[in-house]
């Protein structure tokens, strides 16, 4: 199906799932706009973008006004948004619970949970207005969304509030034509899962090493989840590390 009239956001787009995810919809000949803090990065992801445009604008999802700059832009370019990929999301230093400090918590919640409710309400505002009417909203969940791993607090609570947040989206959204689903990823690999390939804490107190998965399958899947029609929605989509701990988990 040709998507080249298709206008995606893509935040946290400068690296990792992100930018896997932008270079696959860009192949599937969606215009994607680029967001995320780090212009540099989001160039080098644009440079990987051959197929259609692309739009960078940097952007931190934690600030509301940062977030309506970035999708007023998004309007003032192309007139339309059809897709937007709610995917930046940071996490809290491992330690114990008790000693989490309140900013620790709160940069967590800004991003994870906030961030994706300022960026799905600009979406919303594009979406319920435009003609045709509506579009697709796609919240990178994660499996802490179903389970946590050890001292993982902030991540895990902001994981689970994403899944409401999906399931209201999703509701909220029918009447206009607005498709919400989540998908929920383990062990991509990345910086961050480094650690897993030396070995990571397990719920048992055990360190094990744990699989990790090439983001570049994450990208089609969601690309795959973007092409659908508007009357198809897909909820709730696990892609994971095929041999990694968990449906075992605990």
């Amino acid at each position: 199906m040709s998507q080249k009239s298709k206008i995606a956001v893509v935040t946290g787009a400068g690296s990792g799932i992100g930018r896997a995810v932008a270079i696959a919809l860009n192949k599937d000949g969606w215009t994607v706009v680029l967001a995320g803090r780090r212009k540099k990065n989001l160039l080098e992801t644009a440079s990987f973008c051959t197929t259609a445009d692309t739009l960078v604008i940097p952007a931190d999802v934690k600030n509301q006004e940062s977030v309506k700059n970035l999708f007023a832009q998004t309007l003032k370019a192309f007139g339309r948004l059809d897709l937007l990929f709610n995917n930046a999301g940071v996490s809290a230093p491992v330690k114990p619970f008790e000693e989490l400090s309140r900013e620790e918590w709160m940069h967590v919640i800004d991003t994870n949970l906030n961030g994706v409710f300022f960026c799905t309400q600009e979406a919303f505002r594009i979406m319920k207005f435009q003609d045709p009417m509506g579009g697709r909203i796609i919240n990178n969940g994660s499996l802490s969304a179903h389970v946590p791993r050890p001292s993982s607090a902030p991540y895990t609570a902001s994981k689970h509030a994403i899944t409401g947040l999906t399931r209201s989206t999703s509701l909220d959204g029918r009447a206009y034509n607005i498709a919400c689903g989540q998908i929920d990823i383990g062990n991509s690999k990345s910086e961050m899962t480094k650690k897993f390939e030396k070995g990571t804490l397990q719920a048992d107190g055990s360190h094990k090493i744990e699989p990790t998965m090439n983001p570049e399958d994450i990208g089609r899947t969601v690309a795959y989840m973007a092409g659908l029609p508007l009357n198809t929605n897909v909820p709730f989509l696990t892609v994971m590390a095929n041999q990694m701990p968990y449906m075992g988990r605990g």
